[in-house]
Parts: C-alpha cells; structure tokens; sequence
C-alpha cells in the first residue's frame, strides 16, 4: 500500500460542494446503482503524516464514515444489524490517490451502493474537494455476514431491504 498520494493527473470532474449537510445526486455506474449519498469531512491536522498531507489510511475511515452514514440515512441501525445477527464485511478495498489532501481542506465523500447478482456487491467512492478536484476513489467489494454461521448471506440486497427504512437510498428498487 503507497505512503504518499501519487498526484496523477486525473479529470477533475465539475461537481462542488464541501455543503455541511448530506445530500444526493446523480450516479451513472448502472441501472441498479444508488444514487451517491455524500458527508462533508474536514481534514484534521492529526490526521496527516510527515510529508504534510493525509495520512493514506485515513482514506478508508473517511470511506467508512461515508458508508455508515449512509446506512443511518436508510434507516438500518448498527444495533438492529447484530439483533438481526448480521452485518457488513469487506472483502476487497482498492484506493486511487489522485490529488494530495491537506490539513483544513473540505471534502465531500460520497457513497453508492452498487448491485449485481450474488453474495457480494460494490460501494464505489468518490473524496472529492470543495472544487471539485477528485482527492481519490475507492471501490470495495462487500458482503453481509451472518454472524451465527460466519458465511455470507446468499442474497444481501433482500436482506438490505428488510432492514432499511429507505432501500431506494441503497440503490434498492421493490422486488
């Protein structure tokens, strides 16, 4: 895993906003993926290493705020998750560093779930700064895990729907 971002060049996209509240937007990954969901994050001083920029592990906390934050949004209480024996895994995580992020700067982390067939499903991410400028992305494949017999459900987007008050915020139509 890199140390330091590597500051490629990348599109910067056109999108703005570092807004103090979550909101939602369009996503073009699929016919059954969420619509982003996105939290603002201000980078913490702590949080950044000796070269003077985020500290690469960071990236995943922000990602995981993100996801539970949109897990809240739909309704689906970590609480309600271990009653119901179940929760998230992670199973693959890749992280493209894109442009370096500093202590105080303002970025939106945005969160889509992504559907396919199966025991597991994407969440694709996007830290973008308050410009616009693409920070990183990342992409993790996911499951839900029983966590009685310790094996992944067969069918995590029904599971899903049950548990959440709001499923469309998932990415998750009736049916």
């Amino acid at each position: 895993m890199p140390d330091t971002e590597t500051g490629a060049d990348t599109e910067s996209g056109t999108e703005t906003g570092a807004d103090t509240e979550a909101r939602t937007g369009t996503e073009t990954a699929g016919a059954d993926a969420a619509e982003p969901f996105a939290v603002p994050v201000t980078v913490r001083g702590y949080e950044t290493d000796t070269q003077g920029h985020l500290n690469q592990s960071v990236y995943l906390q922000y990602a995981e705020h993100a996801r539970w934050s949109l897990l809240q949004a739909s309704g689906i209480r970590q609480s309600t998750m271990v009653e119901r024996q179940v929760g998230p895994v992670t199973v693959e995580t890749t992280i493209r560093y894109r442009r370096e992020l500093r202590a105080g700067d303002e970025v939106e982390v945005s969160c889509a779930f992504v559907w396919g067939e199966g025991k597991t499903f994407r969440i694709e991410q996007t830290v973008r700064k308050a410009d616009g400028t693409v920070a990183a992305e990342v992409s993790a494949v996911c499951g839900l895990l029983d966590l009685a017999e310790r094996k992944l459900l067969k069918d995590p987007r029904a599971a899903f729907r049950d548990l959440a008050d709001d499923p469309a915020l998932l990415g998750l139509t009736d049916g």
